[in-house]
């Protein structure tokens, strides 16, 4: 008869592998390529995305000058130094005019000299015009007593001959006359030019405003429209701010911003914006605005970072999502839809304003409640089985 204790054992053995195999099987089922995938989801919600622009810009001066000679010349002395405060018409500082003295000195000559040569010929016509006179009468006469034939008439053709040559003189005269005049003319132009080049060698603040930078010192040769000196006017700082061009859309002239210098963290500043500029950097793909404070704080620097945030309106109400349900399939976007009976499906949007929080305004076959998928531990097909999970990965809130 057979003992039991071998019957017991394969029982044992049998349930055992059993076991195993269900384990196996578990195994496979949870996290092997026939688990499902497990994903978060979030429902469509209808709403508005107010989304804000973000940019790093520098502080800059919108009026600023460069002062410099309009020729080529040496620095004779510089007055004023940089962060100094000037006044228009303020000396600023001065070229040196080497041999322009001499010059003036030398055209005033030329011009007295004019002068003399002008009345010179003032005196000659006037001499002139006496002969042409005396000329006239004796011809007149000459002609009267030649028609009573007084005279012969060789005596009266002397006498027009005469008249004509007096007449001929003083035209002479009045031409001589004429091109002193205008000698005398062009010496004076060249007078007021040179003196207008001396008044450009001063150097002077063409408005109120401050000294922000020495280009050249004394004893440097510069060219013409080299830069002696920079001014600023303080009060039209203002902020140059760029901003992708991706995420631009809604910039205007009038958007509030808020502004956080570099220099002063905790502290966020107002203004607005007050031009943006028509053309874009195609290079760093970047639109840029110019952003004006309301306030200029006090010793704030040219040149100085800053970063802007920029307000803009909220958008139409519409389906609102999390940015993270975006899928690209090809080159449509989408989100996959959870249906009630488990099924997935892709539906195609069109992606409109996004929000500082992450939400995104969308266009397509949506309606409030569809539960989209948010994240997932791998890549989703039509035909995935998924589960749906707090969060995917642990921990992750």
């Amino acid at each position: 008869m057979n003992s039991p204790a071998p019957i017991v054992r394969r029982m044992l053995w049998v349930l055992g592998g059993l076991a195993l195999v269900v384990a196996f099987g578990w195994v496979v089922a949870r996290t092997g390529p026939l688990a499902p995938i497990r994903v978060t989801v979030a429902k469509v919600e209808g709403g508005q995305v107010a989304p804000d622009l973000f940019g790093i810009g520098a502080v800059e001066a919108r009026r600023a000058y460069l002062i410099g000679p309009t020729v080529a010349g040496r620095v004779l002395r510089v007055a004023v130094d940089v962060g100094e405060p000037v006044r228009a018409g303020q000396l600023l500082a001065e070229m040196d005019p080497v041999d322009l003295a001499e010059r003036a000195t030398s055209l005033a000559a030329s011009a007295r000299r004019a002068e003399a040569a002008v009345a010179a010929a003032q005196a000659q016509l006037a001499d002139a015009q006496a002969r042409e006179s005396l000329a006239a009468i004796n011809a007149r006469r000459y002609r009267e007593l030649g028609a009573s034939h007084f005279v012969s008439a060789s005596a009266v053709e002397a006498k027009v001959q005469e008249l004509a040559s007096a007449q001929a003189g003083r035209n002479a005269a009045q031409a001589n006359l004429d091109g002193a005049r205008q000698e005398l003319l062009r010496l004076l132009a060249d007078g007021a030019s040179l003196a207008q080049q001396r008044a450009n060698l001063r150097l002077v603040a063409p408005t109120d405003g401050m000294v922000s930078a020495r280009e050249a010192e004394p004893g440097s040769t510069v060219v013409a429209g080299q830069a002696v000196l920079r001014m600023i006017q303080p009060a039209s700082l203002w902020v140059r701010v760029r901003i992708d061009q991706g995420r631009s859309r809604g910039l205007a002239v009038g958007l509030p911003a808020r502004i956080v210098l570099r220099s002063n963290p905790a502290e966020a500043l107002l203004g607005q914006v007050v031009r943006v500029e028509p053309v874009s950097d195609s290079i760093t793909e970047e639109r840029v605005a110019l952003v004006a404070f309301d306030a200029i704080p006090p010793e704030v620097a040219v040149g100085e970072l800053a970063e802007v945030t920029l307000a803009v309106p909220p958008s139409p109400s519409g389906p609102v999502l999390p940015n993270a349900s975006l899928r690209q399939r090809g080159s449509q976007a989408g989100v996959w839809v959870r249906q009630d009976t488990g099924a997935l499906r892709f539906v195609p949007v069109r992606v409109g304003r996004q929000g500082p929080e992450g939400r995104v305004l969308v266009a397509g076959a949506l309606v409030n409640g569809d539960e989209v998928i948010v994240h997932s531990e791998g890549e989703i097909q039509s035909d995935s089985r998924v589960q749906v999970v707090d969060a995917v990965v642990e921990g992750f809130r």
